[in-house]
């Protein structure tokens, strides 16, 4: 199970932000990394970002999508578009979909199928926010998440999990190593008990204030298997680093 590391770029990038995808490209080149890298840039920079990473090992993601593969529904991009432009991802569910634009866990789970029936795999994103957090319920809050998202067509080989604690988001905060590995190991629990032994291959990507100082010591993390990165995947420098930090395989 190779280490995944995906950049969100989320709301930033115009066109010479490209010069940054060439140099991850050089560098990935220079140092060997063996982890497997993935930029979601905003829509706009799909294809062309696409067309930058060519056969290089960086591939292309999307940072959402609409449940239908098509009609009248202005300014939403469908699963299909985001195949047809070069996205081999999707991210869905993040925190600030669901905080600001109010989606719920059976719009999540709607959009899981979306991507799955493109083609698509799907990153499923969970998190509690501090409050949750605060009053132990942190485990529960995610595991409501998972089962509430997860549609019963999902297929478990086209899934991934990204824990982001709401609260750690852009903030520089980060859980402890002990958190992360509590809340990784009972995400492990609900996969396994909704999959079976596929539910072991599911990788859990950890997101969340992850940087170059960070990066080595929760991707060895036991059931970590791999990292989603806001700020820091919009320099190529700080995506490197992460990246010669990343184990061979995520931790199982």
């Amino acid at each position: 199970m190779r280490c995944l590391l995906a950049g969100n770029w989320k709301m930033n990038g115009l066109r010479a932000a490209l010069a940054e995808i060439r140099t991850l490209e050089r560098g990935l080149a220079e140092n060997g990394v063996a982890a497997e890298i993935l930029v979601c840039p905003p829509a706009t920079l799909i294809s062309a970002v696409a067309k930058e990473a060519g056969d290089s090992p960086i591939v292309v993601g999307g940072q959402d999508c609409h449940a239908e593969a098509s009609g009248a529904f202005t300014g939403d991009i469908s699963a299909e578009m985001l195949k047809d432009a070069g996205a081999s991802h999707v991210i869905v569910g993040h925190s600030e979909r669901r905080q600001y634009h109010g989606e719920t866990d059976a719009a999540v789970a709607a959009k899981v199928k979306a991507a799955q029936r493109a083609g698509l795999s799907a990153i499923l994103c969970v998190g509690e926010t501090e409050t949750d957090r605060g009053a132990g319920r942190a485990l529960a809050v995610v595991a409501a998440q998972l089962g509430g998202s997860i549609p019963e067509t999902t297929r478990a080989h086209d899934l991934i999990v990204a824990y982001e604690p709401v609260w750690a988001i852009g903030t520089g905060r980060t859980p402890t190593v002990a958190q992360i590995a509590e809340v990784h190991a009972s995400i492990r629990g609900v996969l396994v008990d909704r999959f079976g032994q596929e539910g072991k291959a599911i990788r859990i990507l950890y997101g969340g204030s992850v940087k170059p100082a960070n990066a080595a010591e929760i991707l060895a993390v036991r059931d970590v298997g791999g990292a989603l990165i806001g700020a820091a995947s919009l320099k190529a420098a700080d995506f490197l680093a992460i990246a010669l930090a990343a184990p061979l395989q995520g931790r199982s």
